[in-house]
């Protein structure tokens, strides 16, 4: 973890127009194979895919705060804008204990009502533009994901859902690129790259063709 940690901040110094921010995670859910979740980011989009061009993708226009999910299947193009959250339950109580880790990384440990939500370890300057970028994501997602708790079946209600994809999302990220994390589910994404790479512009265009449909923005509230 010393050197992944010191070749994440290393590769984050050098930045040039034609390039893009590359980040790559591997991720587990407990007793399934593993699987590769890819990041790109530029100053005006945010992609993230399976790794191959032709799959399926989302992508966030950063200045209009637009989110497609490219379905290809479908030919469909997904639009969800940001919405109107609730605010947060009175009894909420959150705590996230972070300590100092490897050299600039930090140790934190989420946690709601004394339940452990999430637990990993940030690299606190790496790429702030991409750690930006997921934050502005996860911004846009928020009250569809809100909506999507709501609406499940009560014993699959769980807190630490509103407090990794909802609201506390952001107490993460503040401490800076997740390199390695573990939540309450027992998924795990450790990085496996984070640096700049040639830009590919054509990965930024939703394909020709495809239907757009505006998702509900506030479903569930």
């Amino acid at each position: 973890m010393k050197r992944m940690a010191a070749a994440v901040l290393l590769v984050a110094s050098a930045a040039h127009a034609s390039d893009m921010i590359e980040i790559r995670y591997v991720e587990q859910d407990p007793g399934d194979s593993p699987f590769l979740t890819r990041v790109l980011v530029t100053p005006q989009f945010l992609r993230m895919d399976s790794g191959e061009a032709g799959d399926d993708f989302v992508l966030l226009d950063r200045k209009q705060r637009r989110l497609f999910n490219v379905m290809r299947g479908s030919n469909i193009a997904m639009v969800f804008k940001p919405g109107q959250l609730p605010p947060k339950p009175s009894v909420w109580k959150v705590q996230n204990k972070v300590e100092p880790a490897a050299k600039g990384t930090q140790r934190y440990a989420l946690t709601v009502n004394g339940v452990q939500c999430a637990q990993g370890i940030a690299a606190k300057d790496a790429h702030p533009d991409a750690v930006r970028a997921m934050t502005e994501m996860m911004t846009v997602l928020a009250v569809t994901q809100y909506g999507v708790w709501k609406s499940s079946p009560t014993d699959m209600q769980h807190d630490c859902d509103l407090a990794n994809l909802v609201w506390e999302f952001g107490s993460i990220h503040k401490l800076g690129l997740p390199l390695e994390e573990t939540e309450f589910t027992g998924r795990r994404r450790e990085l496996e790259f984070a640096g700049r790479v040639p830009l590919q512009p054509d990965l930024f265009k939703v394909p020709e063709g495809m239907r757009a449909m505006d998702a509900p923005t506030q479903p569930g509230l």
